[in-house]
Formats: C-alpha cells, structure tokens, sequence
C-alpha cells in the first residue's frame, strides 16, 4: 500500500472533512461512502481499521465498534484533486447497519468472474456466524479432519468424472472441490487475496 500524507489532502473544502468511498477488495463493489477528518484517517493508517468522523454525534467512530463488522484496510488512493479517498476494504460480515452486504443494497454486483470471491466471503461468513441448519458450519464444527476428507473425497471424483463421465459431470465435480477448498482455507485463516498474491506473485516470476 502506497503511504498516504495526510498533510497533502484538502480538508478545507468540506470544513475540515473528506468523503473516503468504501470498496471490497474481493468483489470490487462499493460498500459505503463516509466521512473522515484527519484524525480519523490518522487512527484509520494507524490501526489498520476503518474509522470515520460521525457529523451527527460529532465523534470518531471505528466502522463495527458495536457490531464486530469491521472494515480492515487493504489499500487507500487519494483522487486527483487530493480532496476524497479510495479505501479497499476486507470485510468481515454485513457492512450496512440493516444487516445487508452494502449500503446500497444485498446485491454485491457479482459477474461471473467476481462470484468465486464472493462465494469466500460467504463461506467466511458462515464460519463466523455458525448459523444452523447449514453444511458449512456443520464442517467447521466437525473440524479440519472432516474438511480434509471431503476434499479427498471430491478428488477422487474430480478424477473419475474427467475418465469416465460427461463434461457436465466433470464441472459439477469441480463446483464441489472448488467450494471445500475454500472451507479449508477459510478455516485455516487464509484469504482468496493470499492465494491471488501468490499466483500474481509466480507470473510476475516467469
């Protein structure tokens, strides 16, 4: 991450404040807008969370300091004018007080392409929350050595289905190890942002 002077931002067009827009690093959608003054965003590069400045309570407020939801920093970009902020966010649960995924709306705007990452959060969810009635936090509370058989399990019929059976097979088989990887690797407290640093990381080598 790039550091960020704050002495370079314009706090003075918005009487001592700057609109910072909150984006998840793993679907690309915008999360929230909110405000900070600088020392919001000094305690925000400080701890690595967001903060912000509440015009209606007057006070620095940590996104989640109530709810646990927190906005945990990846990335911030001034604009152009040095006057608002870009702030790449992990989140950890809802982002919205209503308990939806963003502000504006449950829909993160999930293409193709984004859905694998926002299956991870999903899955990241579930191992948080532990709702009931749910496979996924059934594997969790079963621990890592049921994960690591359904991931043997599904494997092995990735393989079968690639011998023997249809393309349609194949793909559903796939759909299945794919989604137990990723329990694994939540469970083990790593993110899809580790695995893409790491490919990112051996193309650039090539």
């Amino acid at each position: 991450m790039k550091k960020l002077i704050i002495k370079n931002l314009d706090f003075k067009k918005m009487n001592g404040l700057i609109p910072a827009i909150i984006q998840d690093v793993e679907t690309e959608s915008v999360l929230m807008l909110g405000f900070m003054n600088e020392q919001a965003l000094a305690k925000t590069l400080k701890d690595n969370y967001v903060t912000f400045f509440s015009r209606t309570r007057n006070r620095l407020w940590q996104k989640g300091e109530t709810s646990g939801n927190k906005l945990k920093v990846i990335d911030i970009k001034n604009d152009c004018d040095n006057d608002s902020l870009l702030i790449k966010v992990k989140t950890k649960g809802p982002t919205c007080h209503t308990g939806k995924y963003s502000c504006f709306g449950d829909n993160p705007g999930i293409t193709e392409t984004k859905f694998l990452s926002s299956l991870f959060s999903i899955i990241e969810d579930r191992k948080k929350k532990l709702p009931k009635n749910s496979y996924t936090t059934s594997l969790f509370k079963d621990g890592l050595k049921k994960i690591i058989g359904k991931i043997a399990e599904e494997t092995s019929e990735v393989i079968y289905s690639a011998k023997k059976e249809s393309k349609k097979r194949l793909i559903e088989e796939s759909s299945d190890l794919m989604y137990h990887l990723f329990v694994l690797l939540s469970y083990k407290e790593i993110s899809m942002l580790d695995i893409e640093k790491e490919l990112i990381k051996r193309n650039t080598a090539k």
